[in-house]
């Protein structure tokens, strides 16, 4: 980093382009491109969804996969802290898992300064909002692009715009990122950083380059660190095409180094924390990167074609020309030519490689989609494009080049399965536009340069307008019917928030939304506390305890559920839970007529004693691990039989999940007491079961699983009481094959369930208070309390407890809660929590925010010296 008076690249020239046909003195500069490209952005985006009958411009929802189970519900989470209704702070989520970390979400999904403007929306418009962001990141997008462009080379402002908008409404963006909106916080970062890069190359703006690293860092973490590698390419080969000395290429490339430290050193209390709630999140189940073949590869070139596995390289045809002719154009510099050429190859060959494919996602096997860098691509091919395009018109012989280049990408990428019938008129309109486009304006003349500049432009931006249009359409539909998708806010989110609030009792009781959620985050979504939680963080501690318990997830274990459980609504001090019908919008179960109910248990305080620490561990018998933690036997585990629809024994699995196989109809039978409650763990088991009699009062198990690959199992469900006679009959219908196990029956004993609440509310807190921050949990206790307090909260990483005055320590574990010993003597118990990580970020960030207040002092005291 050096003054304004640094050192400036030396480079030859710019020859007259036909970027000048507005002529020297009126033409605009960056802001004109950059709100050119916002707004052809933003016409595409609404006349896409409009074209596909999408929310907000049609009656098909877009809340597909994680935007409706994580990201609604969460932006919905920040509008309840930022109007003060939310449970729980900064530090602690009370509303979601039992009890979570909250700052590793908050920094994974809420920091974006776009997502404050959920604040000025209304509650029960937080789709709306969620849309109105997406639509404005993806805009400011192509705005950024736009000035970048101008500032790499200099050049006409339409086009500038208009590549700007072909960046923005790439393939990755339409197909991938539109609805993982945190994402598109790394497609505006690209060209940011790569702007920061030119202001090194300059001298210029140094403090202000390091505040953008921060701002794109602290936005998304997980895509500025893409973005950042992509800069530093386009940086080094800024470096390598600029005619400087080889001391000032390393005097700058440490200007660079030390601003990119400085900044993410200044995100760095965010960044860690983050980092360390990845470390401590469950593994999820991961599948083994492997390469698209050259033919999808290549299809994803053109408009209109849509994977989830594959990367979608779609900028446009007319981008796509200009960076194919490149290699051709005479007009630019050798160098020029193929720096940015090979730059190109070279990432898209790194997509494909094992090694470096894991480079771009930070040395960590993504979930799901496996081409999330596909935008560094989409940049540096519009990049190439520009440059082009800025060293004058293209000759016949790079236009020819670039329009058999693309005939043989067609050509190859016929024999996809990806390339539909649709695609070929598209490709061959917008194909047709952007040549003709193209030659217009390089015929263009002084004396009646207007009439063609102005024709080219009118079929540069048709051909543009069109088939973005048509490939962000195609991608909305093909989603939709490729993926799960879940309702926008509606009536029966509405009534379960109503529900929620009138029996809301924290911390005095927790109150769950219900096993029959609307999506994965139903809590964030609509109140109330409970187990679900689905986040890229979800603890392994909580996951394993809740499976242990028989609990239910899917997305591989990091989207948990609730449990309606009597034994599990006890240890979590849930005092009343919501009950609905099966969503309508969903179609895994019809729905049975029923409403909204509430119903309230009696159960113990947050904070309960328990006689002695935990000894053992949990086994596989999810009705025994309750009773480990309860600390009572309750449960009686009756030998089952399971009959097949022809009354005959069902086979036993062969694989490792242990049980028998039931397909179609089946029945189990077993022998209880009379009276007790009846349970049914099937986790490997997807359909529904009933009890069979007049004692059935109507209940329904419904279960979702999944094998091979294992991305659900099944939570234990609640089936009704068992008859008088004692027997009792189970009837399965299977959607698919799958597997019951042989203790799948558990009978509780709901007279001995009550007693053992009735001690434990006894011995518990008298009074249990939480911070408004959420970190601050305390608990007063009865005289002469001994053995180990437990509150009903997963011991993740951060909490340290205390009794009494002691000092804090880390808080203990009872079997996956938080614990914390008692010796007699102590009344009171005070637990808090401190995210993993930030004492250590806050050290960089407070060593960082010195430095560059020492590098600024230094500046000042040359200045006044010169």
């Amino acid at each position: 980093m050096t003054s304004q008076q640094g050192v400036r690249p030396t480079v030859p020239p710019e020859p007259k382009t036909a970027d000048d046909l507005t002529g020297e003195r009126l033409r605009p500069g960056p802001g004109q491109a950059a709100l050119l490209a916002a707004a052809v952005t933003v016409v595409v985006l609404c006349a896409a969804d409009a074209v596909a009958r999408s929310y907000p411009f049609g009656p098909r929802t877009r809340n597909v996969n994680d935007l409706g189970n994580q990201y609604v519900p969460f932006h919905a989470h920040l509008w309840d802290l930022l109007h003060g209704r939310a449970t729980g702070g900064l530090l602690v989520n009370w509303q979601s898992g039992f009890g979570t970390s909250f700052l590793p979400d908050l920094g994974t999904y809420l920091t974006s300064p776009f997502a404050l403007l959920v604040a000025v929306f209304p509650r029960d418009e937080i789709d709306l909002a969620v849309y109105v962001i997406t639509v404005l990141k993806i805009a400011c997008a192509g705005a950024a692009m736009a000035w970048l462009l101008l500032r790499l080379r200099p050049g006409g402002w339409w086009a500038a715009g208009l590549l700007g908008a072909s960046y923005a409404l790439c393939g990755w963006t339409v197909a991938t990122a539109s609805y993982n909106l945190m994402w598109l916080d790394g497609l505006i970062a690209l060209p940011l950083l790569c702007l920061v890069g030119e202001w090194v190359l300059s001298g210029r703006r140094p403090f202000l380059g390091v505040l953008v690293v921060t701002a794109a860092w602290v936005a998304n973490f997980y895509t500025a660190y893409m973005a950042t590698l992509a800069a530093a390419l386009v940086f080094l080969l800024r470096l390598w095409l600029a005619d400087l000395p080889r001391r000032r290429r390393l005097t700058a490339a440490g200007r660079a180094a030390l601003t990119f430290a400085l900044g993410i050193g200044l995100a760095a209390p965010l960044v860690t924390v983050v980092y360390f709630g990845s470390a401590h999140a469950s593994e999820g189940r991961f599948t083994r990167f492997a390469p698209v073949g050259t033919q999808d590869l290549l299809a994803r070139l053109l408009p209109t074609t849509y994977s989830f596995g594959s990367p979608a390289l779609f900028v446009g045809t007319t981008a796509l020309l200009l960076a194919l002719a490149l290699p051709f154009h005479r007009a630019a510099p050798p160098r020029v030519r193929a720096g940015w050429t090979l730059l190109v190859v070279v990432v898209t060959l790194s997509m494909q490689w094992g090694p470096t494919h894991l480079m771009w996602h930070a040395f960590a096997e993504p979930q799901g989609s496996s081409y999330r860098q596909t935008f560094v691509v989409c940049a540096l091919l519009v990049i190439a494009a520009w440059h082009a395009l800025s060293y004058g018109p293209l000759d016949r012989r790079a236009l020819g080049a670039a329009a058999g280049l693309l005939a043989l990408i067609a050509l190859v990428a016929s024999g996809s399965r990806l390339v539909r019938s649709f695609t070929w008129p598209v490709l061959l309109t917008a194909a047709v536009g952007a040549l003709l486009g193209l030659v217009l304006l390089g015929r263009a003349r002084p004396v009646l340069r207007m009439a063609p500049a102005a024709l080219a432009a009118v079929l540069l931006v048709g051909a543009q307008l069109g088939e973005a249009t048509a490939t962000s359409a195609v991608a909305t539909r093909m989603r939709f019917g490729h993926m799960d998708d879940y309702a926008p806010w509606g009536r029966r989110q509405q009534d379960q928030a109503d529900a929620i609030a009138q029996a809301d009792g924290w911390p005095r009781y927790r109150t769950d939304p219900g096993r029959e959620q609307t999506v994965g985050n139903d809590p964030l979504e609509v109140g109330g506390q409970g187990a679900q939680y689905y986040s890229s963080h979800t603890s392994a501690v909580l996951s394993s305890t809740l499976t242990a318990l028989g609990g239910g997830w899917t997305s591989g274990g990091r989207s948990l559920q609730s449990l309606d459980n009597a034994v599990t609504d006890a240890i979590f001090s849930v005092g009343a839970r919501v009950h609905s019908p099966p969503d309508p919008h969903q179609n895994w179960f019809p729905q049975d007529g029923t409403g909204e109910t509430v119903t309230r248990e009696d159960v113990p305080p947050l904070v309960t004693v328990r006689p002695s620490a935990a000894t053992g561990g949990f086994g596989p018998s999810p009705y025994r691990n309750q009773e480990l933690l309860l600390g009572a036997r309750v449960y009686t585990l009756p030998r089952i039989t399971v009959l097949n629809a022809a009354g005959k024994d069902a086979d036993r699995s062969t694989d490792r999940r242990q049980g028998v196989r039931v397909g179609g109809k089946a029945t189990i039978s077993a022998r209880c007491r009379a009276g007790s409650e009846v349970y049914l763990w099937a986790p490997h088991f997807a359909g529904t079961a009933r009890l069979s009699g007049p004692s059935a009062r109507g209940l329904t198990g419904r279960f979702r699983a999944d094998w091979r690959p294992l991305t659900k199992i099944a939570a234990m469900e609640r089936l009704g009481t068992v008859p008088d006679s004692g027997r009792l009959t189970i009837e399965l219908s299977a959607s698919r094959l799958g597997v019951v196990p042989d203790q799948a029956v558990g009978c509780l004993d709901t007279g001995r369930l009550h007693a053992v609440v009735r001690r434990l509310k006894a011995s518990g807190a008298t009074k249990v208070t939480v911070s408004g921050s959420g970190g601050t949990i305390r608990a007063e206790l009865p005289a002469a309390s001994r053995g180990v307090a437990v509150v009903a909260a997963p011991r993740i990483a951060g909490w340290r407890c205390a009794a009494g005055d002691a000092a804090a320590v880390p808080a203990k574990e009872y079997h996956g809660l938080v614990a914390v010993p008692l010796d007699g003597t102590s009344t009171r118990v005070t637990c808090v929590f401190h995210p993993p990580g930030l004492r250590l970020g806050t050290a960089a960030g407070g060593g960082s925010l010195v430095a560059l207040a020492g590098f600024g002092v230094f500046r000042a005291v040359r200045r006044r010296g010169a």
